[in-house]
């Protein structure tokens, strides 16, 4: 299996090329050159195999550079029930009894109680098993809103020759999702407080990507889910929760994913065009709606710093949305040279590109299956006290974005899967203000935000970041090396 940039690097790569790299040179998003398509005989063989089986199952079809027995151990090491909180099957389905035909994919029982974990763990296996193959150091550049940032930690801590710099926007979070962050005390781990929103952060891990001098000099590599490895993880769970909900091959599904940067949505995407029955890939966004319009109007209008709204979702403030780029690149038939027009020179421009008028645009809902809506703070009010009186669950703030549009958009005869976020124990404040309820959390967190934190407060300012980093590094490699 090759890959190959959104915009036009003329040069195929395999999956070992790119593990460690993030964007591709050119700033494009790496996919592969063609998605292999799995037959009726594979999704039978298939049904009935344990997570791990599944993953490699379906990870080998990606991943050929790697010798498969290696590959299988790290997917075995990673999905442990131990890991994923008891649970043999990782990703466990649960029915909303008050929504017929709807249910939860269970997506948050990892070590920091959000989604992300599902790919990080592997990546931090992977990372590690890449850079002692090569005798290497690894610096990873993140951003986050909440959730990548904890779950990028808590994989990469401890791994030998690996540092973590993460970006979060101060004061942007939940209480619980900062105080998981902040207070790791590893010394390979170093959170970044940035005076600004999401977007900026992520702004700025692009830009340091793109020097390629500083990215090579320094080892630069990401875990934000411009790296494709994150994304191919994240395939895995839908056939995970399509087996578990049908009896038949013959039968679709439905899917509703909340989402801001469309990472998660786009594992959906290339599940589907694999050949996997998904009938709709239903995208809910919170107030910072930008996706949510393009799928309604096809325009693409990110929005600046000050019109983010910082939301009960905080997760999904975001309204640059980086992995948008691989399902356009989809849409126009894989013609690179028009994608880097459209996310270079026309976003620059005008701030806007415009598809509404264009063919492919009537293809979005027919040939991939998209549909979308969006949520407010008193819409997840609802949604979350509805969930609780109806089917006896709590569940978490961008959890309730997913189900109140998948409410609006379900159908008789196909089942809803809402994939959920995080538990709901990491926003305790909405669920108070929902419920009444303060919800569980696991024992071994209910001191966290009492914990002592460390992390350093910086500036907008791409030179003070690749400052820091390079103050926090051992030295650079010689040039030419």
């Amino acid at each position: 299996m090759q890959y190959l940039s959104t915009r036009g690097e003329p040069a195929s790569r395999g999956f070992a090329d790119i593990l460690l790299e993030g964007l591709a040179p050119d700033g494009g998003l790496y996919l592969p050159q063609t998605y292999p398509r799995v037959s009726a005989e594979q999704l039978s063989r298939w049904r009935g195999l344990s997570y791990a089986e599944l993953a490699f199952e379906i990870l080998s079809l990606f991943i050929t550079d790697i010798p498969p027995e290696d590959l299988r151990a790290l997917i075995a090491k990673t999905y442990t029930a131990q890991t994923f909180g008891g649970d043999a099957r990782i990703t466990p389905l649960k029915p909303l009894p008050g929504d017929p035909g709807m249910a939860l994919l269970g997506l948050s029982e990892g070590p920091t109680l959000a989604f992300k974990d599902m790919a990080m763990q592997l990546l931090g296996n992977l990372f590690e098993y890449a850079l002692a193959r090569q005798g290497a150091e690894l610096n990873i550049l993140g951003a986050t809103s909440g959730d990548t940032g904890s779950a990028a930690e808590y994989a990469m801590r401890g791994k030998r020759g690996i540092r973590v710099f993460m970006l979060s926007p101060f004061g942007k979070m939940s209480a619980f999702q900062t105080a998981q962050m902040y207070s790791l005390a590893d010394a390979n781990i170093h959170n970044i407080a940035v005076q600004g929103v999401f977007d900026d952060c992520q702004d700025m891990v692009k830009a340091v990507s793109a020097d390629l001098d500083f990215k090579r000099r320094w080892h630069i590599g990401t875990v934000n889910s411009i790296n494709w490895a994150r994304l191919a993880a994240q395939i895995v769970y839908y056939f995970a929760g399509y087996f578990q909900a049908t009896q038949s091959n013959d039968q679709q599904v439905s899917f509703t994913v909340p989402s801001g940067n469309f990472g998660n949505v786009c594992a959906g995407h290339v599940a589907r065009m694999m050949g996997l029955p998904i009938r709709r890939l239903v995208l809910a966004t919170n107030e910072n709606n930008v996706l949510d319009e393009f799928f309604r109007t096809g325009v693409y209008r990110p929005r600046k710093s000050a019109e983010t709204h910082h939301t009960s979702s905080p997760s999904m403030d975001i309204s640059k949305a980086s992995n948008f780029e691989r399902f356009i690149f989809d849409l126009l038939g894989r013609d690179a040279a028009r994608v880097r027009e459209l996310f270079t020179t026309e976003l620059q421009r005008r701030g806007l590109f415009d598809l509404s008028a264009d063919a492919a645009f009537s293809r979005v809902s027919d040939d991939y299956g998209f549909a979308s809506g969006s949520s407010t703070h008193a819409d997840r009010l609802a949604t979350i006290r509805s969930v609780w009186q109806g089917s006896g669950r709590l569940i978490d703030t961008h959890t309730a974005d997913g189900v109140k549009v998948a409410r609006e958009h379900r159908e008789p005869g196909v089942p809803m899967l809402v994939l959920e976020t995080a538990l709901a124990a990491k926003f305790p404040e909405t669920i108070a203000e929902a419920t009444g309820l303060q919800p569980e959390r696991p024992a071994g967190l209910a001191d966290l935000e009492r914990r002592p934190q460390r992390f350093a407060v910086m500036p907008v300012d791409v030179d003070a970041i690749k400052s820091y980093i390079a103050q926090h590094c051992a030295a650079p490699v010689a040039a030419g090396g």
